[in-house]
C-alpha cells in the first residue's frame, strides 16, 4: 500500500452509470458473453477501485473519473434480465438514460474491434434488449465490444456466446478494452463524437 497516496472522490450523488454486462458465477468469469464485465473490471483496476457492493443486485464500485462521480455496475441478474438492476440503480438515483454507458459484446465484430455509439436497437442481443425494456428508452450511450461470429454457422448462439475465450482471443479484447477505458472518459464528458472517431474500428 502506498501511505502517500491520497484517493479522491466527488462529492455529491453519482452522475453516472457504467454498466458491464455478462453473467455472474465462476463457469461464465472468461466467456465471450462477458466481456462487458471484464471490461469494467479493467476499468476499476486502472482506477484502482474495487467492484464489491452488492445492491440492486448488481456489484456496484464508486469512482471519480474527470471530476465526475460514477458508478461502475455489474447485474447479477444473468444477461437477460440486466434492466432489472440497471433500472433500479437508475431509479433510486435519479440518473437519466443519456447517462447510462453500457459495454457489452458484439458477434458483428471481429475480435478485438470495438464500437461506440450514442444510441440505438438492441441488435439481437438480450442484455439491450431488456435495458431497453425496463428503462423504456435506447438513448444511452453504449460500447460494443468485438467476440467475432460463430465459428460454424449450425452452431447454436448460445453455444458460442457462452465459450471460453482463447488466450489469443483473451489478449485481442483486452487490447480493445483498454481503448474502451480511455474512451469512457469522453463519453462522461459529452465527447462521444471524438470517442467515436479516436476507437471505432
Amino acid at each position: 500500500m502506498n501511505f502517500f497516496r491520497r484517493k479522491t472522490y466527488t462529492a455529491g450523488p453519482p452522475e453516472y452509470l457504467i454498466v458491464g454486462l455478462g453473467n455472474p458465477g465462476k463457469k461464465y468469469e472468461l466467456t465471450r458473453h462477458n466481456a462487458g464485465f471484464l471490461c469494467l473490471d479493467l476499468l476499476a483496476m486502472k482506477n484502482d477501485v474495487k467492484i464489491d457492493r452488492l445492491k440492486f443486485n448488481a456489484l456496484i464500485g464508486e469512482v471519480s473519473l474527470d471530476g465526475k462521480r460514477c458508478l461502475l455496475v455489474k447485474p447479477q441478474t444473468f444477461m437477460n434480465n440486466s434492466g432489472e438492476a440497471v433500472r433500479d440503480i437508475a431509479k433510486f438515483y435519479k440518473i437519466p438514460p443519456e447517462n447510462i454507458i453500457v459495454i457489452f459484446d458484439d458477434i458483428s465484430l471481429d475480435c478485438g474491434k470495438l464500437r461506440i455509439r450514442r444510441k440505438g436497437t438492441d441488435g439481437g442481443h438480450n442484455g439491450i434488449k431488456s435495458i431497453i425494456y425496463h428503462m423504456q428508452s435506447d438513448k444511452f450511450p453504449r460500447i460494443k465490444l468485438g467476440i467475432g461470429a460463430k465459428a460454424h454457422p449450425e452452431q447454436p448462439l448460445a453455444d458460442w456466446v457462452l465459450s471460453v475465450m482463447k488466450k489469443d482471443d483473451l489478449a485481442q479484447l483486452r487490447e480493445a478494452s483498454d481503448k474502451a477505458c480511455d474512451a469512457v472518459p469522453l463519453m462522461i464528458n459529452g465527447d462521444i463524437d471524438k470517442a467515436m472517431n479516436l476507437f471505432n474500428s
